[in-house]
């Protein structure tokens, strides 16, 4: 089926997958950044670890609605957008993990 470009209802279904990862991104982000603060690793993020001095959770979760309150305002003009912070988050997942890694092996007996 051909569709002319400049449907915007199209446009939304081509991001929608996008977006679903996007969500899908920063709830493993909270979680692998609780997992890796309960085993001793610090939060990287200046912005995120003065936030922690409300708690973890919270701090995360206002992150979290920030990140997304910027990728709604900025997919109007830059549509892509959630492709780059795709990218970004998943960097992000993956070092979460390598670290979670690394301190799980400081935490095994001899």
């Amino acid at each position: 089926m051909i569709v002319p470009r400049n449907n915007g209802q199209m446009q939304l279904l081509l991001q929608r997958p996008s977006l679903s990862v996007f969500v899908f991104l920063q709830i493993l982000d909270v979680l692998t950044t609780l997992i890796g603060l309960r085993l001793g690793a610090a939060e990287a993020s200046l912005f995120i670890s003065h936030l922690m001095r409300i708690g973890p959770l919270p701090a995360l979760m206002v992150s979290k609605i920030l990140a997304v309150i910027l990728v709604v305002i900025a997919l109007r003009r830059y549509p892509r957008i959630v492709v780059i912070a795709n990218f970004w988050f998943a960097a992000v997942v993956t070092w979460n993990l390598a670290l979670i890694c690394a301190q799980g092996w400081r935490h095994v007996p001899a």
